[in-house]
């Protein structure tokens, strides 16, 4: 079972030092030169990864993903994301968004189908924290890649979506 550490979500079983690591270096081998993502996070706290190469990222207002989680609870909000969309998340508080990394998917129709919540793609880049910020202040990770290629599913993403977009839950924060 899945434990919340904090306000991020970490696999007990599977979130070993070397499998973390390893998720660490796939990130970080979306720059041309992957030690510098590595500096970045060592001198700075977070790397600015270039989207497109290995995967997108899903802009989540914070609004949008209290109404889906029918809270503004952290630990619950954190909770769902962990469950319901089984990969990484990153939280920025001060701006209350959320950026969830997803599969290199076509930007264009899904901004087209998902205005509020725009995908992120190539030439454009994120700022993406370092493996031990974990919250709960500033820029952190509410979920963290757990292995190689950890992402989340975008039919996931659509759905959480669809659940803040339905009459029914608004108001029930």
């Amino acid at each position: 079972m899945a434990e919340i550490t904090g306000r991020a979500f970490a696999a007990e079983s599977r979130d070993t030092p070397q499998l973390l690591s390893a998720a660490f270096d796939w990130l970080a081998r979306a720059q041309a030169e992957p030690r510098h993502a590595h500096r970045e996070w060592r001198e700075r706290g977070s790397a600015l990864l270039p989207l497109g190469t290995r995967f997108n990222s899903v802009y989540l207002p914070g609004a949008l993903v209290h109404v889906a989680a029918g809270t503004n609870d952290l630990d619950v909000v954190t909770q769902m994301f962990a469950e319901f969309l089984d990969g990484p998340v990153i939280h920025n508080r001060p701006q209350h968004q959320y950026y969830v990394l997803v599969e290199r998917t076509p930007v264009l129709p899904w901004k087209e189908k998902y205005p509020e919540a725009p995908m992120l793609g190539t030439g454009q880049f994120l700022s993406v924290p370092a493996s031990d910020l974990t919250g709960p202040t500033g820029l952190y990770w509410a979920v963290r890649p757990r292995i190689v290629g950890d992402l989340c599913a975008v039919p996931s993403v659509a759905a959480l979506i669809h659940m803040a977009r339905d009459p029914r839950r608004r108001g029930t924060r």
